[in-house]
């Protein structure tokens, strides 16, 4: 039989985090700091990029730890340093792939799928990083958004191919950083996810092009249409669908691994289109096959799953084993 100590190192080996900082000061009198660290492993694992950050974070986490969620993490003020996941997606998309990982291995179909989801949301601004020299912040947007004759947040022209929501939030972009920080956060709950979108609209499928994306050079303007072509595709894989097909979170059932596993392989004939989607079509040992290699080419840098997971559980292990060796006297 396993020993309480055992059964609470079982449950950090399996990101537990909930439980495992819930059953922890039953079985161990000091605890402390094993259900903080737990609450941080858990907002990680909910993707609670919010609250990342969180002050209570310094007294009990690691400073490595901190500092590679504060990479993912979502500024909650205009001004806010440093920047997070404003100054770069690409450790969040690890975090991401990190979260898949372990939400598939713990068959978490619910939760992979919602991971999914955000992915795919977010996907034009990590396909735009290169050319931006960030992930999309509203305070350090290029002028050449605001050039002459660019119908870029112009609400109601009915030349451009923004949808209305789209339109509202690409107007809404240009003036927030001057919002306060109240303005700045409904911001970004309800409309930056459909500014990515309206930005990969403006370089891949355009029909009236205006002058908003003239400020990116010619040469690198293909390259950036060919990955936003792509990320918009993702979008509308039949994995990113099987999500909307299936009401998960609403008690009406979860898809199965076969069912996502073959929504996947569809979705990878799907997006075998050029040499970006095509990346989707590798073997990299993913539980999604190809995945990473995707992320990878639409993001034009290696993008690899995180290991912050990981390392929040390797430290609790070793916080429970020390706790164990000061009860055996050693």
């Amino acid at each position: 039989m396993h020993s309480p100590l055992e059964l609470l190192t079982e449950l950090a080996r399996r990101h537990a985090f909930g439980d495992l900082g819930a059953l922890a000061p039953m079985v161990i009198p000091d605890a402390m700091p094993i259900p903080a660290l737990c609450e941080f492993g858990e907002r990680l694992l909910t993707l609670d990029a919010e609250d990342f950050a969180t002050e209570v974070d310094a007294k009990t986490v690691p400073a490595d730890l901190r500092r590679r969620a504060r990479e993912c993490h979502m500024p909650q003020t205009p001004r806010e340093q440093p920047r997070g996941a404003l100054a770069s997606l690409r450790p969040a998309y690890g975090l991401l792939l990190e979260v898949i990982r372990v939400r598939w291995e713990r068959r978490e179909l619910s939760s992979v799928m919602s991971a999914v989801h955000i992915a795919g949301e977010y996907l034009p601004l990590l396909a735009f990083e290169p050319v931006l020299g960030h992930s999309g912040d509203p305070a350090r947007w290029p002028e050449g958004l605001r050039a002459e004759g660019s119908r870029f947040g112009a609400i109601g022209d009915r030349e451009c191919d923004h949808t209305k929501s789209e339109k509202s939030a690409a107007e809404r972009t240009l003036r927030v950083a001057q919002e306060p920080p109240e303005g700045w956060r409904a911001y970004f709950d309800r409309q930056h996810s459909q500014l990515a979108g309206a930005l990969a609209t403006c370089v891949a499928k355009c029909r009236n092009p205006c002058t908003a994306m003239e400020w990116v050079a010619a040469e690198e303007r293909e390259r950036l249409a060919l990955r936003c072509r792509t990320a918009l595709a993702f979008a509308d894989t039949p994995l990113v669908r099987l999500r909307h097909a299936a009401p998960v979170g609403h008690g009406f059932g979860v898809p199965s691994p076969e069912e996502v596993l073959d929504a996947w392989a569809r979705s990878r004939s799907y997006l075998d289109k050029n040499d970006v989607g095509h990346q989707a079509t590798l073997d990299d040992g993913f539980p999604l096959p190809g995945l990473p290699s995707l992320f990878t080419a639409i993001a034009g840098t290696p993008i690899s799953p995180a290991t912050l997971l990981a390392d929040v559980a390797a430290h609790l292990v070793s916080l429970i084993g020390a706790r164990e060796m000061r009860g055996a006297g050693v």
